[in-house]
């Protein structure tokens, strides 16, 4: 007597293949909405952060906030003087950390005189105005809550 093998017929595989589509869709959002809230919790983190070292330096510079050269607010601000105020002269950050949206950690720095800009761009880490000490996330979008990135 010769055994015959059983294959699963057309039929039966699609099924398989509609169960697994059907599995896949339920469950690859929730993944997405799990990264996009992690993402969105380290960037307010770093904020935070980030916020604290430019008070305490604020505090400890006669109310000049980190960025100006020699802390003299008549001269530009650059982000390399700010990463060496906050990183290297004086300890209140032991890096600048990066956006959690893009992996970028450079600075965008809003002179004296000059408004945010309207928009991200995601071409930097942080928008930083030195005159306000006011920073922002610089990346386009909205988190869960529907609560732009840029407005954190």
């Amino acid at each position: 007597m010769v055994k015959r093998r059983r294959a699963f017929s057309l039929v039966e595989l699609m099924i398989v293949v509609a169960v697994l589509g059907i599995l896949a869709a339920v469950v690859v959002p929730q993944f997405r909405n799990y990264s996009t809230e992690a993402k969105s919790s380290a960037a307010k983190s770093n904020l935070r952060l980030m916020r604290s070292a430019i008070e305490l330096y604020s505090g400890r510079h006669s109310g000049v906030p980190p960025g100006y050269p020699g802390d003299d607010i008549d001269k530009t601000p650059t982000s390399t003087i700010f990463r060496q105020q906050t990183t290297q002269d004086d300890d209140y950050l032991r890096e600048v950390p990066e956006n959690p949206f893009n992996g970028l950690d450079t600075m965008l720095i809003v002179p004296n005189g000059a408004s945010f800009p309207a928009a991200p761009t995601g071409n930097f880490g942080w928008v930083y105005q030195p005159v306000t000490a006011t920073i922002k996330v610089d990346w386009p979008g909205t988190d869960n809550d529907g609560m732009a990135f840029y407005d954190y």
